[in-house]
């Protein structure tokens, strides 16, 4: 018989960030010269004390199979950070580290959520949240939110959305893909709202450490007493200390959830990489000036993706406060012929981009946003300079 995929999966969108970074280098294995703003990855080698640590952990023979949810070491890491940046006291039991955020992410929904359960999840949003979502049988509630609140979900919109069936809110801040950050009093309505409603949150915190000056960043467990207990932590070293392909994420959870995400583990993919939990801790635990010094990398590349999409007739963008992601409205550029060709959407719009200019960006519909493009500025100045003056010159013919 053929084969027949699952209903379930059929559903499945395939992530776009993804697809186009792999467009971006069938391009680049063809001889074009590609500068590619589409994947959310730190273009800086992973720090030398973290890759040492690596190497020691193989030298003395962490090689095998450690507990599904996370060596106690890593674990106690992570709550002696969150107690030191935040002052919130968890247990090690209540940490389960997993093959990345995105695993995280899905080891949270499988546990907590029910077919017919609805997840409230602002727009624009990162590409996996609804489709790891509905791999559960439960349904995103997509909330559209405006560039002019700088694409934050609001207190009225949150309530509006809410009905008998809402399980959770999912917040991102920093966000991908617009680089907007919530001020802890905009979370603190949020949390009234969630409390009144006797909601979960799930608070992805992946860019915490990725804050530009004059904005100040707030876990969301602790802008009002008692939040967390209903509240999962998301969190990981990918973004902050380069650590992508590493694939080390975990969540921080009341007890009784953490207990069974580390049993849907445990049959599920068992223990992260060895050899990458004994790097994280040393990621946590170690020097933190390497933070410091992307972190100036990125503030400058943040500042000029600013003026270069200001400088670009009908380009904007709302205020980057944290991560490294720019979300450009190009709706005033939708709608005309470029050479000839007619184009009405964001995906046509990045595709013509990177066909005729070859600059990858990552199409808005795929974040739940019609008319606009995400670009990712983890890449030098010179590729940022010359990647805006192509955008430039495509926007002009």
């Amino acid at each position: 018989m053929t084969p027949v995929i699952s209903r379930i999966v059929q559903a499945l969108e395939p992530s776009a960030t993804m697809a186009m970074a792999a467009k971006a280098k069938e391009l680049k294995a063809a001889g074009r010269t590609v500068y590619d703003l589409s994947l959310g990855e730190p273009d800086f080698t992973t720090p030398q004390h973290i890759c040492q640590a690596a190497l020691e952990a193989m030298e003395a023979g962490h090689t095998h199979y450690t507990v599904a949810s996370g060596i106690p070491e890593l674990k106690q890491a992570v709550v002696d950070q969150y107690q030191a940046r935040h002052g919130l006291q968890f247990d090690p039991a209540q940490v389960v580290v997993a093959n990345g955020a995105k695993h995280a992410l899905h080891n949270v929904f499988t546990v907590l959520l029910n077919p017919g359960d609805e997840v409230v999840i602002p727009a624009p949003y990162w590409v996996s949240y609804a489709e790891l979502v509905k791999l559960t049988g439960a349904v995103p509630a997509i909330v559209q939110t405006r560039q002019e609140d700088d694409f934050k979900l609001t207190p009225e919109q949150f309530r509006a959305a809410v009905t008998d069936k809402t399980k959770m809110l999912l917040l991102c801040s920093p966000s991908n893909p617009t680089g907007s950050m919530y001020s802890p009093e905009e979370l603190g309505a949020l949390a009234d709202l969630a409390v009144e409603h006797d909601l979960l949150v799930v608070s992805d915190e992946i860019y915490e450490r990725l804050v530009y000056p004059g904005h100040t960043f707030a876990s969301f467990a602790t802008v009002r007493p008692g939040l967390a207990e209903r509240t999962i932590l998301v969190h990981g070293v990918s973004k902050t200390y380069a650590m992508t392909g590493w694939r080390i994420g975990w969540t921080i959870s009341p007890a009784n959830v953490a207990k069974a995400m580390g049993g849907l583990q445990s049959q599920e993919t068992s223990n992260p990489c060895s050899i990458s939990q004994f790097a994280a801790v040393a990621a946590l635990t170690g020097p933190q000036d390497c933070v410091d010094l992307m972190l100036a990398e990125f503030t400058k590349r943040r500042d000029l993706v600013t003026r270069r999409i200001a400088e670009i007739p009908g380009l904007s963008c709302a205020e980057m406060g944290g991560a490294f992601y720019a979300f450009i409205n190009i709706s005033e550029h939708l709608g005309r012929s470029y050479n000839g060709v007619r184009i009405d959407n964001s995906t046509q719009w990045c595709l013509e981009l990177l066909d005729r200019q070859n600059v990858a960006t990552v199409m808005g519909s795929a974040f739940g946003a019609e008319g606009y493009a995400r670009v990712s500025f983890a890449t030098s100045m010179e590729n940022l300079e010359v990647s805006f003056a192509r955008i430039e010159q495509f926007v002009a013919q």
